[in-house]
């Protein structure tokens, strides 16, 4: 069984540290489409927003315009984090918030600067979240899985497991 929770401070500790995460999309053909983004979120940013700068003339940009529902997927293997974030995305022309968000690395992608034309940004309004964060280490793992392969009964503990509901 999953708890539940309304706060939101584990989730964006475990996200802030994990810079791509996995954009899902509907395309045109019903398909579902994913695509690394980089988070653009800064400390002032933890609220129920993920920021994104994609290109107005791409791909994405297209299926959104026909189905803003989206999933953000976050993976860190290396400390056992996982995230996945549903929400709707939309394009917010705030010029304001694009030079807060603006960095150095996204100018590879919009050498126009923050004002180049095709540079949009995304806001994806969080609708819910679950995070699965793994506490022991491998072999405590590896130890759990193996003793629930021989009773039958699935592992216990491996993980602290949370549903976030925004709104």
């Amino acid at each position: 069984m999953t708890a539940e929770t309304v706060d939101t401070s584990k989730l964006w500790d475990m996200i802030k540290d994990i810079r791509f995460g996995m954009l899902t999309v509907r395309g045109a053909d019903g398909r579902l489409y994913a695509r690394p983004m980089t988070t653009q979120n800064g400390e002032a940013d933890r609220g129920g927003v993920i920021w994104f700068f994609m290109s107005r003339s791409g791909q994405p940009m297209a299926d959104l315009a026909r189905s803003p529902d989206v999933n953000v997927s976050y993976s860190d293997p290396g400390s056992d984090a996982y995230v996945s974030v549903s929400g709707s995305a939309r394009v917010v022309d705030d010029p304001a918030k694009k030079k807060e968000l603006w960095s150095a690395a996204a100018k590879a992608w919009f050498p126009g600067g923050v004002d180049d034309p095709d540079l949009a940004l995304v806001a994806v309004l969080v609708a819910e979240a679950e995070y699965w964060d793994v506490k022991s280490n491998k072999a405590v793992q590896i130890f759990r899985i193996a003793k629930a392969a021989i009773t039958g009964e699935q592992p216990a503990d491996l993980a602290e497991h949370r549903r976030v509901r925004m709104r």
